[in-house]
């Protein structure tokens, strides 16, 4: 939630510090990572698919879509190994892409030998909570380092926008706040689009104005952005209570104060989305 705070009169009610960026996006993972039982890895067969299926689960709870499975066409695998290093067994989890290119490696915490050559399935739940942060955060990276490269990235273009529209402003405002949004937008290095097709995010507005404390009315606006999927991806949130009959006919510069501080929440929102931003 970004809250575009208020702080200066008429005829600007909404300038101010646009407060703190949204909420972090969820880390874009692999189609599937498939987690291989290990067999160079200091365990039994029953150690080895037991620390596969912890494994697993753990990636889940990372919201990565993680099985205890063979491979399948387009997987990416998780492959695990360990070693004796200065008296402790050292877990290491390496990342391969679906042709088998190792693209990174997690260290996990080394374990005392004993506790791990019995393989008790406590032991190896401990296991796999502690690596499966470090195997995420590895993820995030290499997927950070594939959208630099990518040419069709969102770091590397500017997004496409489709701004739907506003609803339920009082006289002119869900013209004027369309419209200003609009031309804001550009500044901010995004492009905005007339139809919805081909968007990487769409944009609407939900105005309420109503009576406020004392011989003002209070007006909060909601702009909503949601990604070519149709999932809502953030909020930007406009708050303030301005003298009555302000903006019962036309909005003026308070139209376009709000839209110049909410073409800034709606490029926080896409920043966070690709992790380039927090």
């Amino acid at each position: 939630m970004l809250l575009l705070a208020g702080c200066g009169g008429l005829p600007r009610p909404f300038a101010g510090n646009p407060g703190a960026a949204g909420a972090l996006l969820s880390r874009p993972p692999p189609a599937r990572l498939a987690v291989i039982p290990p067999t160079g890895a200091l365990l039994t067969s029953l150690g080895s698919d037991t620390l596969a299926g912890a494994l697993a689960d753990a990636l889940v709870r990372q919201e990565i879509p993680a099985v205890a499975e063979r491979t399948s066409p387009g997987d990416w695998r998780l492959v695990l190994t360990a070693e004796l290093k200065d008296g402790q067994v050292v877990p290491y989890f390496s990342l391969e892409n679906p042709s088998g290119r190792s693209m990174g490696v997690s260290v996990g915490k080394p374990i005392d030998p004993g506790a791990w050559s019995d393989a008790k399935p406590q032991t190896l739940r401990d296991v796999a909570e502690a690596a499966a942060p470090n195997i995420a955060t590895l993820l995030s990276r290499i997927e950070a380092a594939r959208l630099q490269s990518d040419p069709n990235s969102l770091l590397n273009r500017p997004a496409k926008i489709f701004v739907k529209g506003v609803t339920g402003a009082t006289g002119d405002g869900n013209a004027a706040l369309a419209r200003q949004l609009r031309l804001f937008l550009p500044q901010n290095n995004e492009k905005v689009q007339d139809a919805a097709q081909g968007a990487d995010y769409t944009v609407e507005a939900k105005v309420v104005v109503g009576p406020g404390a004392g011989a003002t009315d209070r007006v909060e606006i909601q702009w909503i952005v949601t990604d070519s999927g149709g999932e809502e991806r953030g909020r930007i949130i406009q708050l303030n209570e301005v003298p009555q009959d302000t903006v019962s006919k036309l909005w003026g510069d308070v139209a376009m104060v709000a839209a110049k501080e909410a073409a800034g929440g709606v490029k926080d929102v896409i920043f966070n989305q690709l992790g380039a931003r927090r």
